[in-house]
């Protein structure tokens, strides 16, 4: 199970997240996952998705429900799509995209995200880091991630910022 503390600079307290997938043949997974607020002390996000990677294409596509504490039930299908731009993959293009609709079918949302990550193995002993530059295609918003180890740090250019350590 992956589990790790998050903390957003438009929150009021800190969340514990964990995600578990449990395989149901090679390349296919069911995946929950779940979200604690400390400050309540109850869930306030629960998620369970089938999702199927297509290797050869460095894909995976998901479909699922998710169950949020104040937007109650949704549907989801999310998709992702990498293309290497070095030989050994340490620098990667990325597009990702989300639709979720309401459990009426009334309501929709989306997200199309593009991004370049570079993973720099081995920066010290034990030691790894990964540099994101992406772009949030419909709210034309820019953001940048640094992770290091199990600390990740996500800011845009809008103010808004995350911090997550995983456990």
């Amino acid at each position: 199970m992956e589990t790790s503390l998050r903390y957003a600079g438009d929150s009021k307290s800190l969340v514990i997240h964990a995600k578990e997938k449990f395989p149901l043949n090679t390349f296919t997974h069911l995946q929950g996952h779940a979200e604690l607020d400390t400050k309540i002390g109850a869930p306030t996000y629960l998620c369970a998705m089938i999702r199927q990677y297509f290797p050869d294409q460095y894909a995976s596509l998901a479909v699922g429900v998710q169950y949020y504490r104040r937007q109650k039930l949704w549907y989801t299908v999310r998709g992702k799509k990498e293309f290497p731009v070095t030989a050994n993959n340490s620098v990667n293009f990325h597009i990702k995209g989300k639709y979720d609709v309401d459990e009426k079918l009334l309501e929709r949302k989306s997200r199309v995200a593009a991004e370049f990550t570079w993973d720099i193995m081995d920066v010290k002993k034990d030691q790894d880091v990964r540099l994101k530059v992406g772009y949030e295609v419909i709210e034309k918003v820019p953001y940048f991630q640094f992770s290091e180890n199990n600390w990740t740090l996500t800011v845009n250019n809008i103010g808004k910022w995350k911090v997550k350590y995983c456990l």
